[in-house]
């Protein structure tokens, strides 16, 4: 039996307020975005078709989601149910990133209305028919892997308001169907959340694969598709520890460090064979000349490598692990990485040719901040109405 509860805080405070602020502002450009085109909101333009809402929306958003099917591979997979206190907040913000990386996609859409047609128009030739399949019923896995939480908060005291209260029996017995059910095939879930994500988490570095005289040669590789799951696998223990510390500090909660700590030992491992990886592949395709030239690919390259090599020296310390905010830094250092890896791999290691260039407008980037407020804001309504943090 789990031993978390939901907190039972005050919910509407200043930091509420500013975040619902972003969503309004995000709300203004997305009518302008909906009603009247890419144009009236966006720099988008004829060879720049993919901006900011595809590279840190959704590419970045995806592997930002990576903490839940990393977590259930440790903890349900792996044996390691030590740190089962992490799996219900990492499977509940991986739940949450999934449906705003879907809002992404209907954002980034020229037809958006047409969202739906990869259900009935089946293309097996292109990977974003197998990324949009695998995102789709990734976000079904965990929704359901979601559904204890309120099982375990309502489940015999279900009482809607009003006249809603004729449904009470009939909701409190589809919590209990739901109960046993999921008991029975929850190992079933796990093990499809991680297939699935080990499927989109590689297709994203598979569709840099079409762009072999756009791309520059530090980042167009074959072995894309692995570059990026291996380094989802990395940031997903970085944004548990991410998140779990933000918000012991938010919501005033006893630190965590000695379990964020010894859960950390899994980086050091996760980041050098990435690094032994990356670095081989570049030198293997004679790629790593251009990372000592004088040009932004090369600048760009080294700031992502430095972000992914500093929290693998750093973290092989207890001290560092152990320190909370040595901790916190190391991941945000390797979060930091993947958002670099992924903009240099779908914006500045692009050249689209003379007179072409590209810079998110002040509409992208409102939109981007409201997904992320709208993010939080979800994520703090779910820990104090439902059983996610584990209690002190």
């Amino acid at each position: 039996m789990s031993k978390a509860a939901a907190l039972r805080q005050t919910f509407w405070t200043p930091n509420v307020a500013l975040l619902i602020f972003f969503m309004l502002s995000a709300a203004v450009f997305a009518f302008f975005r909906f009603f009247y085109g890419f144009g009236s909101v966006t720099n988008l333009n004829p060879e720049y078709p993919m901006g900011m809402w595809i590279a840190f929306d959704v590419a970045c958003g995806v592997a930002l989601a990576a903490g839940g099917f990393t977590t259930c591979l440790i903890v349900e997979i792996f044996g390691q149910h030590k740190y089962h206190a992490l799996l219900r907040p990492a499977l509940l913000t991986a739940f949450i990133g999934y449906m705003l990386v879907g809002m992404g996609v209907m954002f980034d859409l020229g037809r958006w209305f047409y969202i739906w047609h990869a259900l009935v128009y089946w293309n097996g030739n292109s990977v974003l028919f197998e990324v949009a399949w695998c995102v789709m019923c990734y976000l079904s896995v965990l929704a359901v892997e979601n559904v204890p939480n309120v099982v375990e908060e309502y489940k015999d005291r279900v009482n809607l308001p009003g006249p809603l209260r004729v449904f009470n029996n009939f909701v409190n017995a589809c919590l209990k169907v739901a109960e046993t059910v999921l008991g029975k095939v929850s190992f079933a879930f796990v093990l499809m959340g991680v297939v699935l994500s080990f499927g989109h988490q590689s297709s994203l570095g598979t569709m840099m694969l079409i762009a072999p005289y756009k791309l520059h040669e530090l980042w167009f590789t074959p072995i894309s598709p692995l570059l990026f799951l291996m380094s989802a696998i990395c940031v997903g223990p970085s944004m548990v520890i991410f998140e779990g510390t933000l918000a012991t500090y938010f919501f005033n909660r006893k630190s965590e460090v000695a379990l964020l700590g010894d859960f950390a030992k899994f980086l050091p491992w996760f980041l050098g064979v990435y690094l032994i990886v990356r670095f081989g592949d570049v030198i293997v395709r004679g790629a790593l000349p251009a990372a000592f030239q004088t040009t932004k690919y090369a600048a760009a390259f080294w700031v992502e490598m430095l972000l992914f090599a500093v929290p693998f020296i750093a973290l092989m310390s207890k001290r560092v692990r152990f320190h909370g905010g040595k901790l916190f830094l190391s991941a945000f250092s390797v979060v930091l990485g993947v958002v670099a890896m992924r903009f240099n791999a779908y914006l500045i290691g692009m050249d689209m040719g003379p007179g072409w260039n590209y810079f998110p407008s002040v509409g992208e980037f409102a939109v981007t901040l409201g997904f992320i407020a709208f993010g939080v804001f979800l994520y703090k309504a779910a820990v104090n109405y439902l059983p996610i943090l584990e209690k002190h």
